[in-house]
């Protein structure tokens, strides 16, 4: 969002380095180089939708576009407490929520989800949501920045950090949703029920009907029997390259002024 277009308010809660996008009307988020979203972000927020008055939690909010993105579609939790270890990212999603007018809906916490997290009480929680970093360590490139390191590779969170967090959240039948690429998804499955949540759906994530997924989303149940369901194939393009309908309906009100 142009300089010109913020205001007054806005203007004052940025810190050099960062903007400002809208994800409707009302509700915005603070990006920066190192704390910023994409497209596995919308499609996991989409994906793991809240209920109605229920408590959700994420865990490496990074900017907190996952919670915001909830809000911004009118989404009636009772509380949402967004995770991160880094503080910048933790002061990013507060400022959000401040020029949002969310604030009270949204709890930041900073924190190491490996050790005790005394604002949450075990089994509480509804929901866990978790767009974990990708690459195993010592896999792939290394960026040099601390921020986009800890993102992007598990040398602060690995998948059973996250599923181990999760079980000690979420009450009984809880969801854990989670988004990741597909070379992960027997670690993923298997961290999951090494801690008691049951892999309940799957669907993968395609750009377009001639490309091989990438991506999968999985929704897990704590507690729950045996039993996947296999979910349609998200694709990113339709036939001729544009956004498709789903995605279209994803992104239904992003950059809306």
């Amino acid at each position: 969002m142009r300089l010109e277009n913020l205001t007054e308010q806005e203007r004052k809660l940025l810190l050099p380095g960062e903007s400002v996008e809208a994800l409707s009307s009302k509700v915005k988020v603070i990006t920066s180089k190192a704390h910023t979203f994409g497209t596995d972000t919308f499609i996991l927020a989409d994906f793991s939708m809240p209920k109605k008055h229920e408590i959700a939690v994420e865990i490496g909010t990074g900017c907190g576009t996952i919670p915001l993105y909830w809000l911004s579609l009118g989404a009636e939790v009772k509380k949402i407490f967004a995770i991160d270890i880094q503080k910048n990212a933790c002061s990013q999603v507060s400022r959000s929520a401040e020029i949002s007018g969310v604030s009270g809906k949204i709890e930041v916490i900073c924190a190491d989800i490996k050790k005790k997290i005394s604002q949450i009480l075990p089994h509480s929680c509804d929901l866990v949501v978790c767009n974990p970093p990708y690459k195993a360590v010592g896999s792939g490139l290394v960026n040099s920045e601390d921020g986009i390191r800890i993102a992007r590779h598990e040398h602060e969170c690995t998948i059973d950090d996250v599923t181990r967090c999760a079980a000690n959240f979420l009450n009984f039948w809880g969801r854990l949703c989670l988004c990741h690429r597909v070379e992960r998804l027997c670690d993923v499955v298997e961290s999951m029920k090494n801690t008691g949540i049951e892999p309940k759906k799957l669907r993968l994530v395609q750009q377009r009907k001639s490309s091989a997924p990438k991506l999968f989303l999985i929704e897990g149940k704590k507690g729950a029997r045996p039993g996947l369901i296999a979910l349609p194939t998200l694709f990113i393009e339709d036939g001729c390259g544009n956004l498709s309908d789903e995605m279209t309906r994803i992104y239904r009100y992003y950059g809306e002024k």
